[in-house]
């Protein structure tokens, strides 16, 4: 893959399009569904879609879900968003026997001189053309399966133009794009039931609340949609250091993911589900191979090599996520707790986020384990919080908060900070996919 720094082929047909349309969200299926008519409804040829909608654990089940199709020797086309480091990210090709790939630079840059084309300049987001670009990208190349992330919501997503998904695939629901969704749990759970088809199979993934629940599963029985629920028709634990995998088939014992924390345990649950309801084959192997073999860039990275990390204090652990919202915290602060309970080390943070989330929730999950926040700006987006109000966010949490002006300065403050005491400190770079994105590409370890 090229450096970071590089201007891609792609990316500068990305930026000309952004010149000419609005890059935020305007939900409506009307622009996207005009625009695919014109390109021959390519969402109409595609293989077999496992459709993924959620607040938290999107990426992540997308990711289990892709590992269990690839260790069946399936070819599977994904689709994600945001994009850390390279915009060709959103969309990995399958390829059979292997594993998918990151789409060609110029392969993506054709197909996006052809949707601007055919477009001819009317109104629409970047968004959604980006969107029309999975479609149609997955549409012209063979594969056996196609996993589609939403976006924001469900209901007037621009991935929602699918008939018949294989699956759909929903994930916890919490508060987050409250001015788009609404503010209240059981609004949202209503937004992202929007992906659910009259008769195709439901998954439900682990929810943190009652309300939206109910939602889902009323949404469930009023169309007709066989439905899984995580707590009453399969679920997983962990148990002598293996993962159990349950469900009306019986007990499986796996090895634990390879991706950290607790809550990665039902994400992988809700993947087998979501697979074995499309009607993929999934074998004891196949679980097994998947759970060892799965990989997910920017959540709960660990990063061993590379220019941040030389950066950082000698012997420390740096690790680097992108939850972005209460939930997100919850489950992240669990996770570093139990690295905690294995290695004590004093947990520093290095935080930027967006002027759009809630960072004295996200910020409050960490209050009793985290000795300091060192608060950073974001590049890359025009909506990232100031360092310096995103700082006071932390001291309202109940967190000794420092405001920096990069990940260079922030590492050099906890390097200062630390000494050479020992242990060496954990470090968590977070609470922005946009600053998951700014270490990878600067610590030179881009997700390929």
């Amino acid at each position: 893959m090229m450096p970071s720094t590089a201007i891609s082929e792609s990316e500068v047909e990305i930026e000309r399009l952004m010149g000419l349309h609005p890059k935020g969200f305007d939900l409506s299926l009307t622009r996207i569904t005009r625009l695919l008519e014109v390109l021959g409804n390519p969402q109409n040829r595609l293989p077999p879609v496992i459709h993924v909608a959620g607040t938290n654990g999107k990426g992540s089940v997308s990711a289990f879900s892709r590992a269990l199709l690839e260790a069946a020797g399936l070819s599977v086309h994904v689709h994600t968003s945001p994009h850390l480091v390279n915009w060709q990210e959103r969309y990995r090709i399958g390829r059979k026997g292997e594993p998918g790939r990151l789409v060609d630079d110029s392969r993506l840059a054709e197909v996006l001189r052809r949707i601007a084309k055919a477009n001819e300049g009317q109104a629409i987001t970047v968004f959604e053309i980006l969107t029309a670009a999975a479609f149609v990208l997955f549409a012209e190349e063979p594969a056996d399966a196609v996993i589609m992330e939403v976006g924001m919501g469900g209901r007037f997503d621009c991935t929602n133009v699918i008939d018949k998904p294989a699956v759909s695939v929903i994930m916890p629901i919490s508060l987050d794009h409250q001015p788009y969704l609404g503010d209240r749990v059981e609004l949202i759970a209503a937004e992202k039931a929007g992906i659910m088809k009259r008769g195709c199979p439901v998954v439900i993934g682990q929810q943190p609340f009652d309300a939206a629940l109910e939602v889902l599963m009323s949404t469930a029985e009023r169309l007709g949609c066989p439905s899984s629920i995580y707590g009453q028709d399969f679920g997983a634990h962990e148990e002598f250091g293996r993962l159990i995998y349950h469900d009306e088939f019986g007990l499986s014992d796996i090895p634990l993911p390879r991706l950290l924390g607790r809550h990665q345990h039902a994400n992988a649950a809700a993947a087998i589900r979501a697979v074995k309801a499309a009607d993929f084959p999934v074998t004891e192997e196949t679980m097994e191979r998947a759970m060892v073999s799965v990989e997910w860039p920017g959540r709960l990275q660990k990063l061993t090599e590379g220019t941040l990390h030389q950066m950082a204090p000698a012997g420390c652990e740096l690790w680097v996520d992108g939850g972005h919202n209460p939930g997100a915290g919850e489950v992240i602060a669990e996770a570093m707790v139990g690295l905690e309970e294995r290695q004590p080390r004093p947990l520093y943070l290095v935080t930027g986020m967006l002027n759009t989330k809630d960072p004295v929730g996200y910020f409050k999950a960490f209050s009793s384990i985290a000795r300091h926040v060192y608060t950073v700006p974001i590049s890359g987006t025009d909506s990232a919080l100031d360092p310096v109000v995103l700082a006071d966010a932390a001291g309202e949490a109940g967190l000794a908060s420092s405001p920096v002006s990069s990940l260079a300065e922030a590492l050099g403050a906890i390097t200062q900070a630390v000494g050479d005491r020992m242990p060496a400190p954990r470090i968590l770079i977070g609470g922005s996919l946009y600053l998951a994105g700014n270490a990878l590409g600067q610590n030179g370890t881009p997700p390929k």
